[in-house]
């Protein structure tokens, strides 16, 4: 990933972030009220996904938001850690019913989770996409799209559509 493509204005998704979005990943309106209730669903999610534990998962996730919050602002949290039993990445996406306080940076309540979960081999994959996560905060419009999807379907296709 080069400077240019850190401040491209387009708002699709460009490798790697859109080729590991899987529609079975992606979750609309969950009603999780807090934080806690977030990061443990991500663990029940991934380890049926990645066929790992279920607390380790956990930990990880946990372990990463107390080295400081993944609430990078706009709504936005990207909870992720580097899991030695994942044998490849995951992505999970879900939109909350309610926003919920996740010590963001601007103070913001959280609405959109973008968690992201790494086996150590895959290092330089897992930055580009943090970066190209982080990115999303900076598009309004493309957030409020993302915000207006009702259904897991209806999200994944908005996540997923190219201009």
């Amino acid at each position: 990933m080069n400077e240019n493509d850190l401040f491209n204005t387009d708002t699709t998704f460009t490798m790697p972030l859109k080729s590991l979005i899987k529609a079975d990943l992606v979750l609309a309106k969950q009603e999780i009220i807090s934080k806690k209730r977030v990061l443990e669903n991500l663990a029940e999610i991934v380890s049926n996904r990645l066929h790992c534990n279920r607390e380790e998962v956990y930990d990880a996730l946990l372990g990463r938001e107390k080295l400081g919050s993944t609430g990078i602002g706009n709504g936005i949290a990207i909870p992720h850690c580097r899991l030695e039993s994942a044998n490849h990445t995951a992505v999970v996406i879900m939109s909350l019913e309610s926003a919920i306080d996740f010590d963001s940076v601007d103070r913001q309540a959280v609405d959109l989770v973008f968690a992201l979960i790494v086996p150590p081999q895959e290092c330089d994959q897992h930055l580009a996409t943090l970066a190209e996560i982080a990115e999303l905060a900076q598009s309004p419009d493309t957030l409020n799209n993302f915000r207006e999807a009702q259904t897991s379907e209806a999200l994944f296709e908005k996540l997923t559509a190219t201009q």
